[in-house]
């Protein structure tokens, strides 16, 4: 797996043996579907989204929240800026859609992009994972991150795209971009360190089997300065698993692993010389599927509308958990994103889910969907996380219009490291 455990606040530690819930399971209490049509359930939720990317950045610096309650109101003050980056691609989104003037939406690009060059710390033009909403300083003594970066980078790009009339945000997104070292984050090596601290220097792990990764080679290939070279695409392990007969590439990590990329690559019909990525998350979707329900003995409450797992907050704090193969203390949580980001590779699938989570009192609130439930004991997390109302967000507007996919995929540097990496069109 990448480093998604990094991704968020340290919580409660979790134990990491399967099936660890001593709550007796208990079938879901019948609920009245959704009333509306599918079309309009993605409306509520890609509106949501786009409230919490509004109102969870600070207003003078558009750092985004890491997390945040579901009702809107905490007085927490740590942003990602991989939330930044989901962010920035939700304004486009929004200004699309007509959820705000163009001209608050542009105002609110031009503040993020300006904090993040002037105010967000970082170093060789990475930056550290965790920062303060309203300083951008530094927050947990946590790495500079490789993939939080390239989260960014993802959303900085879209927005250039998206605007690639207004000089101004052109300018500084070509300066944001233009300033990473992506050479120096392989410390010599010929893939990726996860990160650095100035502390202790660069992190042992590395970014060296099929995960997250993809976006992180793709945009370092096409960099302008300091690219990678283009044999780091091949550096990677691609190991592949099979599960009730579906053979995929997959390293054994949870569901997300298979959607970030995806969020603003387009790899459909398109494939290199080991894969296509894109059918490759139709199968890891299609199998995690099929691992929820065969777990239906143990948690009834897993059936065709409601399955779906992939790293979250749980009862007992963050944990990383999904499969197959199990992984972490599953317990009969279910968590939305895992259906909403995988909604672009199997609409009717993970639609039905996303329809009879709304329906489950307390689990929908002013951002949306709360970032995970356990039906079987009634527990709701009090909290959405930036990153799952993201992927959600991003994935619905590919399903729907592809208008994520159209826009980030004009970038020359996309397309000049899509051309290192060997993609032809099938």
């Amino acid at each position: 797996m990448g480093g998604r455990l990094l991704l968020l606040t340290p919580l409660a530690a979790v134990s990491p043996l399967y099936g660890c819930s001593e709550h007796p399971s208990k079938p879901m209490p019948t609920v009245a579907p959704f009333a509306g049509t599918d079309d309009q359930l993605l409306d509520e939720i890609q509106r949501s989204a786009f409230q919490f990317f509004w109102e969870q950045a600070h207003p003078k610096t558009g750092f985004v929240k890491d997390r945040a309650k579901t009702g809107g109101t905490d007085s927490y003050t740590v942003a990602s800026v991989a939330s930044t980056g989901f962010g920035l691609t939700a304004l486009c989104i929004g200004d699309s859609r007509s959820y705000k003037p163009t001209e608050e939406i542009r105002a609110r690009v031009l503040t993020t992009l300006q904090s993040t060059l002037e105010r967000s710390e970082g170093h060789n033009g990475f930056y550290y994972h965790f920062v303060n909403w309203e300083t951008g300083q530094r927050a947990w003594k946590c790495e500079l991150s490789s993939i939080d970066t390239a989260l960014l980078l993802c959303g900085v790009l879209t927005a250039r795209q998206h605007f690639q009339h207004d000089q101004q945000i052109v300018e500084l997104a070509n300066k944001i971009n233009g300033r990473v070292h992506w050479k120096w984050m392989l410390n010599g090596g010929d893939t990726l360190s996860m990160g650095w601290k100035p502390e202790s220097g660069f992190l042992d792990a590395r970014w060296n089997h099929y995960c997250e990764l993809m976006m992180m080679y793709l945009l370092g290939m096409g960099a302008p300065t300091e690219p990678l070279p283009a044999s780091t695409w091949s550096a990677w392990s691609r190991p592949t698993y099979t599960y009730q007969g579906i053979a995929y590439i997959s390293s054994g990590d949870p569901l997300f692993t298979h959607q970030y990329s995806h969020a603003w690559f387009d790899f459909r019909n398109k494939r290199d010389a080991y894969a296509d990525y894109y059918q490759n998350s139709v199968k890891a979707t299609n199998a995690h599927k099929l691992f929820c329900l065969s777990l239906n003995k143990r948690f009834p409450t897993y059936a065709d509308n409601l399955w779906g797992i992939t790293s979250s907050d749980s009862e007992h704090g963050y944990v990383a958990w999904g499969g197959p193969p199990a992984m972490g203390p599953i317990d009969g949580t279910v968590v939305p994103c895992a259906p909403g980001g995988s909604i672009a590779f199997c609409y009717e699938d993970c639609m039905v889910v996303l329809r009879t989570a709304r329906t489950v009192p307390g689990v929908w609130g002013r951002y949306g969907f709360t970032d995970a439930f356990n039906p079987a004991d009634s527990w709701i997390n009090p909290d959405v996380i930036g990153i799952d109302v993201g992927i959600t967000m991003l994935m619905v507007e590919n399903h729907r219009t592809g208008f994520v996919w159209k826009t980030f995929m004009t970038s020359p540097e996309v397309q000049k490291g899509m051309q290192l990496a060997g993609f032809r069109n099938l």
